[in-house]
C-alpha cells in the first residue's frame, strides 16, 4: 500500500545550458543550483585576465586590477558571506549572528552593519556597486561582470 499526502504534487526541474556550453550534465545541474564545489570548479577553469576584480574565497584576498585590496578580516568575511549567498537578501541581524560570536563585546547592533558595509564598499573602489542595499532589509551580493570568485575547494565554516 503506497502513502499518498492529499493536495500534494510531485515537481521535477531540468536544467538547460545553451548548445556548447561544456561540462558534465551533472556540473551544469550544480552549477544551476549554485553548489559551491560546482562553481569553483567552473572558477578554476575559467581564464580571469579580463576580469578586474577576484574574490578569491580560498585565500581570503580581494584583488582588484591585479593589487591586494587592503580589506581587514572582518570586512573580508562579510564579503565572503555575501558572495556566498549571491543574489539573497540578508538582514542584518542574521550578518551579525554570524559573523560575530555571542556575547562578543565588539558585537554591533544592527545600524552599525551599515558601516561595515560602508567601509568594505570604499576599499572596493569604482567596484563598490557589488555589494547592494536593499532598503529596509538588508544587503546583497550580485554577479557582476568584471568580478571573478575563486571559491577553491574549502567550504566557508559558517556554510557548514
Amino acid at each position: 500500500m503506497t502513502d499518498h499526502v492529499p493536495a500534494t504534487e510531485t515537481h521535477a526541474a531540468i536544467a538547460l545550458a545553451p548548445l556548447g556550453a561544456g561540462g558534465k550534465h551533472l556540473d551544469i545541474v550544480r552549477m544551476a543550483l549554485h553548489d559551491p564545489i560546482a562553481l569553483g570548479k567552473l572558477a578554476r577553469d575559467q581564464k580571469t585576465p579580463e576580469s578586474l576584480v577576484v574574490i578569491d574565497i580560498s585565500r581570503k584576498r580581494v584583488l582588484i586590477d591585479d593589487e591586494q585590496a587592503p580589506l581587514t578580516y572582518k570586512e573580508f568575511s562579510l564579503l565572503q558571506f555575501l558572495v556566498l549567498r549571491e543574489g539573497q537578501t540578508v538582514n542584518r541581524e542574521v550578518i551579525i549572528e554570524a559573523l560575530w560570536a555571542e556575547g562578543d563585546e565588539d558585537a554591533p547592533v544592527a545600524r552599525t552593519i551599515d558601516v561595515h558595509v560602508r567601509r568594505l564598499r570604499s576599499k572596493l573602489g569604482r567596484y563598490e556597486d557589488i555589494v547592494r542595499t536593499v532598503r529596509g532589509v538588508g544587503y546583497r551580493f550580485d554577479r557582476h561582470a568584471d568580478v571573478t570568485i575563486n571559491y577553491g575547494v574549502a567550504q566557508s565554516p559558517d556554510m557548514i
